[in-house]
C-alpha cells in the first residue's frame, strides 16, 4: 500500500475472490457498494486496465485504487417541510411525498429531498455519494411515496450501505396493479438491466442483474389487485418492471403500463410502507411503518 492515504496498491499473491469483496476487506472504511462505484467510475485498475466488480483475482495481479477527494456541496439548502419519522445523530428517516425527486439531476436542480435535507441537517450529512447525493444511501422514484433513510455521517452510511449490498434490509411496499393476480402470493426472479432500445427504461433481460421480488395479495377488486411487495434485491424500478413483466403493471405507471390515465393519478400507485435495518450505532434492529398517503387510501375506498 502506498503512503498516500487516498491511493492504494495491492499485489495479489494467491487469491480467487471477487475484486469488490477483496477490496472491501482490505480497505475497511469503504463499503462493498462504494468499492463497486469506484470500479464503475474507473478508479480501480487491475494491471493498469479498468475492470468489473465481479472480476476474479489471480496471482500476480496488481490493483491500483484511487479514492477521489470529496467535493464541497454546491446544492442550495431549501426550507422544504419534511415528514420526519425518526431522527438521531446517525440517521434520519423521511416519509417522502409523491412528486419529490430524491436528489438533484438533469432537470431537477431544486425542490429535491437533498435540498431539504441540507437545510434541515446543515453539515451533518454523509459525503460518500458525492456532492449531488449527500446522505443518500438508497432511492425511491419521484412518484413513489414512503420511507427512505438518509445518513448523517460516513460511518452510518457505510454501515447501512453494507446491509443493502447483502440484501438484509427490510423493504415492503404496497401497490395497486392492473388485473386479478392468479396466485395469492409468489416470487418474481427475473434479471433487470437497461432497456436495450430505450435508455430511460429498465427491462427484464437475460444477462441483467439479479432481481427478486416477493409479492402477496392483500385484496382483490376484479380489474385491480392490492398487493404487498418485499424486495430481496433493489434494482432501479424493480417492482414496476417485475409487475409489468408478469402482465400486472402498476396502476398509474404510464412508463411500464397503459398510457391512459385512470383516476387522475400522477405516476405509479406505489408506497414504501415498511423499512427496517440494523442501527449503525446501537447495532439493534429497528423498523418503521408509514400510513398510506391520502390518494392511495382514497383510491382503495373507491375501488
Amino acid at each position: 500500500m502506498s503512503d498516500d492515504s487516498r491511493n492504494y496498491q495491492f499485489k495479489i499473491e494467491s487469491n480467487d475472490s471477487r475484486i469488490d469483496s477483496f477490496l472491501s476487506k482490505e480497505i475497511p472504511d469503504c463499503s462493498r457498494s462504494y468499492i463497486q462505484k469506484l470500479i464503475s467510475d474507473n478508479n480501480v485498475l487491475v494491471n493498469d486496465k479498468s475492470t468489473k466488480a465481479n472480476y476474479k483475482l489471480k496471482a500476480g495481479d496488481i490493483i491500483d485504487v484511487t479514492i477521489p477527494e470529496l467535493v464541497d456541496l454546491l446544492i442550495e439548502a431549501e426550507d422544504i417541510k419534511l415528514d420526519i419519522v425518526y431522527e438521531d445523530d446517525d440517521i434520519i428517516v423521511i416519509n417522502k411525498p409523491k412528486g419529490m425527486v430524491v436528489h438533484p439531476a438533469a432537470g431537477h436542480s431544486s425542490g429535491t429531498l437533498v435540498n431539504a435535507l441540507i437545510y434541515h441537517c446543515k453539515d451533518d450529512l454523509s459525503g460518500i455519494n458525492g456532492e449531488l447525493r449527500p446522505g443518500i444511501v438508497h432511492r425511491i422514484d419521484k412518484d413513489t411515496t414512503g420511507l427512505i433513510v438518509a445518513c448523517k455521517n460516513d460511518n452510518a452510511h457505510r454501515f447501512i450501505a453494507d446491509q443493502l449490498a447483502v440484501h438484509s434490509i427490510t423493504r415492503r411496499y404496497h401497490a395497486i396493479v392492473y388485473g386479478n393476480i392468479k396466485d395469492d402470493e409468489g416470487v418474481i426472479n427475473a434479471p433487470i438491466y437497461r432497456h436495450p432500445n430505450d435508455r430511460k427504461k429498465m427491462a427484464v433481460v437475460p444477462n441483467g442483474k439479479k432481481a427478486i421480488t416477493h409479492y402477496k395479495v392483500l385484496k382483490r377488486f376484479g380489474d385491480f389487485t392490492y398487493i404487498e411487495c418485499e424486495l430481496e434485491t433493489g434494482r432501479t424500478h424493480q417492482i414496476r418492471v417485475h409487475m409489468a413483466y408478469i402482465k400486472h403493471p402498476l396502476l398509474g405507471d404510464d412508463i411500464y403500463g397503459p398510457k391512459a390515465k385512470k383516476y387522475n393519478l400522477e405516476g405509479q400507485c406505489l408506497h414504501a410502507k415498511t423499512l427496517g435495518f440494523i442501527h449503525p450505532s446501537t447495532k439493534e434492529y429497528i423498523e418503521f411503518d408509514s400510513e398510506l398517503p391520502e390518494y392511495f387510501s382514497n383510491l382503495l375506498k373507491m375501488l
